[in-house]
């Protein structure tokens, strides 16, 4: 079964770290370059940030040196640390496979607070 599951988001002050993971059925993360998205609302879905099934990683501008994207090939688990969160990170996050992705999962919801 393709499955995407995102966990790990919640209610945070600017400035605070949040940690999420996204579990991932074999078939969808085993090789693939795994990434994570965001979707603001009244925004379209963005990429964040991407990691390659050997660790190469990619940043989008706005959360370098903030974010870090890893990924544990064993338990098909890829995960995004985020630290000194900002309001504009305020969005729903989701993880897909970047090529060819799959029916998006429910995501999980980040808030950061001024």
């Amino acid at each position: 079964q393709v499955r995407l599951v995102e966990s790990g988001g919640g209610l945070v002050q600017a400035g605070g770290s949040l940690r999420l993971s996204c579990a991932a059925s074999g078939s969808i993360f085993r090789f693939n370059t795994m990434g994570w998205y965001r979707q603001a609302p009244g925004k379209q879905r963005e990429l964040v940030a991407r990691i390659s099934n050997g660790g190469t990683t990619y940043y989008v501008d706005s959360v370098k040196g903030r974010v870090t994207i890893s990924r544990d090939n064993a338990k098909n688990t890829v995960y995004l640390q985020m630290n000194s969160l900002k309001p504009e990170d305020t969005a729903v996050y989701y993880c897909n496979r970047v090529t060819s992705p799959v029916p998006w999962g429910q995501g999980t919801q980040v808030t950061v607070s001024s």
